[in-house]
């Protein structure tokens, strides 16, 4: 799977993302109708503390109804429930590309990970423009 995590592309991943060196997010595209991909994503606290997840596109868990998971038939967007600030974004664009060009939210180890088109930063590592062939292994982001 082709990943596009703000303006770098991790080409031939299996679909796990790893953040800090941790799996955090799942993703699989989907062949039938509805929305084109299918995620798990743990969202924590700054404390590392379990704060939401989302299992096969459905909020399973949701800290006080804090967040709100959006589905279309080009993917998710997973926003605040208070400010509608985006958390999550998740795009299937054209030959099955998957594209995360927005985000904003705590990885495991408490260290925020921003994602825009123009880089992905976590604690003191940035991601810019790019292209990493991943050979089947998980995105690496933040390691």
């Amino acid at each position: 799977m082709d990943v596009k995590i703000g303006p770098h592309w991790y080409r031939n991943s299996n679909g796990t993302i790893e953040i800090e060196g941790l799996p955090q997010i799942e993703l699989e595209l989907r062949k039938t109708g509805g929305v084109p991909i299918r995620m798990n994503f743990a969202l924590f606290d700054s404390g590392g503390k379990l704060h939401a997840k989302i299992e096969a596109n459905s909020l399973v868990i949701n800290e006080q109804g804090a967040y709100h998971l959006e589905r279309s038939e080009k993917g998710l967007k997973l926003t605040t429930t208070s400010n509608q600030k985006p958390v999550l974004a998740i795009n299937v664009g054209a030959d099955n590309h998957v594209e995360i060009p927005e985000g904003e939210f705590y990885t495991l180890k408490g260290h925020i990970l921003k994602i825009t088109p123009r880089e992905w930063s976590v604690e003191k590592i940035t991601g810019k423009e790019g292209e990493t062939d991943m050979k089947g292994l998980p995105v690496a982001v933040g390691s």
